[in-house]
Order: structure tokens, then sequence, then C-alpha cells
């Protein structure tokens, strides 16, 4: 896992980000750094800590917002792609029948 420093609000902080992951945990960093400085800049809160859990609350509201994605998981990739000859849910039903007595996958 690589470190990455990164600067929220003017702090900086050191984070652990998988390979292949920095773009993803750029776009977060900036997401979470506007958040946190449109409320600073709103003039009401001032103390970092309520700011940062403001941000949170907010960011994880207009996530909850999007409409779920679950049924694009659960749907074979046949009806997703035509020429894909690969059923999601036969998948799992083998790795279910060779995961045994351990437990099911899903």
């Amino acid at each position: 896992m690589k470190q990455i420093e990164v600067s929220i609000l003017g702090q900086s902080y050191v984070l652990g980000c998988p390979e292949g992951g920095e773009t993803l945990l750029a776009a977060a960093v900036a997401a979470v750094d506007q958040e946190m400085g449109t409320i600073r800049n709103a003039g009401k809160v001032r103390a970092r800590e309520r700011i940062a859990v403001l941000a949170a609350l907010n960011l994880a509201y207009q996530l909850a917002e999007r409409p779920p994605r679950e049924a694009a998981v659960r749907t074979p990739a046949k009806a997703v792609d035509p020429a894909a000859d690969v059923d999601i849910d036969a998948l799992i039903r083998r790795v279910d029948a060779a995961l045994g007595s351990d437990g099911h996958l899903l």
C-alpha cells in the first residue's frame, strides 16, 4: 500500500492508498476539501472537527440520494453484454458449492 500526502483545508495528511487507487483517492480528497471549504467559508462554523463532521454528513447524504446500483451487480453478464458467455449467478453457485460447509459467497 502506498503512502500519499494530501492537503485538506490547508492541513497535510498522509493516507494509505492501494496500488492504482491514486486517481480515486485524489477525487475523494478534492470532494472532502471542497465540501469542508464551502462550510468554513459560509462563516457559521469555525471548529475544524465540526466542519469535518458536517462535510461527512453532506457527502454521505449525496451518496444516499444516488439511485441504487445493486440491480446491475446481480444482473447476468449476458443481459449487459449479449456477446458475453458468462452467467454471474452460475459462477456464484459454483463458488458456493466449492466453499461447501465454509459458507456462501453471497
